[in-house]
């Protein structure tokens, strides 16, 4: 179990660096004026390359959080599990909203401000730091 554990976190963390800094590559290309610009086209590719590696260590966190859960039963029953799993379906739209956005640069149809992502770039954190608090404190 504690191996399974290990690589759970592993995947987790590694695709938290992806929602943390995707957000980021939006903020520019929010900034950038000219769309057609090397700078604009350059960002557009990293922030599609990033999506698809964040969604492939998704995949794996999201498999080996289930095996802890179903197979070693762990948390199964307590409140604080509960909260943790609605804050990771949350993340996970979190993560297929992103996706959405990203079309929405490919076609040059992005209407939101740098500012916005700049807010939107929190959520994750906050999330982040809600499944650490349930999971290690367990309040409930």
């Amino acid at each position: 179990m504690l191996w399974i554990k290990s690589f759970h976190i592993l995947f987790v963390a590694s695709w938290f660096a992806g929602l943390f800094y995707l957000p980021r590559i939006f903020v520019n290309l929010a900034q950038v004026e000219n769309c057609h610009s090397d700078e604009y086209i350059r960002l557009l590719a990293m922030a599609h390359r990033l999506y698809r590696f964040m969604t492939i260590l998704a995949v794996p966190a999201v498999v080996l959080g289930l095996w802890l859960w179903w197979y070693y039963g762990i948390g199964q029953n307590a409140i604080w599990m509960h909260v943790k799993l609605t804050a990771v379906v949350t993340i996970l739209i979190y993560h297929f909203y992103c996706s959405h956005i990203l079309k929405q640069f490919q076609r040059l149809q992005n209407l939101k401000s740098h500012v916005w992502f700049r807010w939107f770039n929190e959520f994750p954190v906050l999330m982040m730091l809600l499944v650490i608090i349930m999971v290690v404190v367990k309040p409930f």
